[in-house]
């Protein structure tokens, strides 16, 4: 027997097409950025797939959503890290 569902790595590059259009209307700046995202969904499409969503949307999203919070905490932590270094010197 046969997949009745496509595969969520399928589906995230039938909804890369699908927006490719969108993508070409971005200020050439942008572009790398919109890919980024992208490559954040593929990145956690094994947890994705698991759900075996009817529309990958909302796990694209989280995906997205996750390795923007990572990159926050990475950001964050090394703000502190050079905060801790500067009132270091500072005494």
């Amino acid at each position: 027997m046969g997949r009745t569902n496509p595969t969520y790595r399928m589906m995230l590059e039938q909804m890369k097409q699908r927006w490719g259009k969108y993508r070409r209307g971005l200020r050439h700046r942008d572009q790398s950025h919109f890919d980024q995202l992208f490559e954040y969904a593929d990145k956690h499409a094994d947890a994705a797939g698991y759900l075996n969503p009817e529309n990958p949307f909302d796990p694209v999203l989280i995906s997205m959503l996750l390795e923007q919070e990572k990159r926050i905490h990475e950001l964050e932590h090394r703000l502190d890290t050079l905060q801790e270094t500067t009132d270091g010197l500072q005494d």
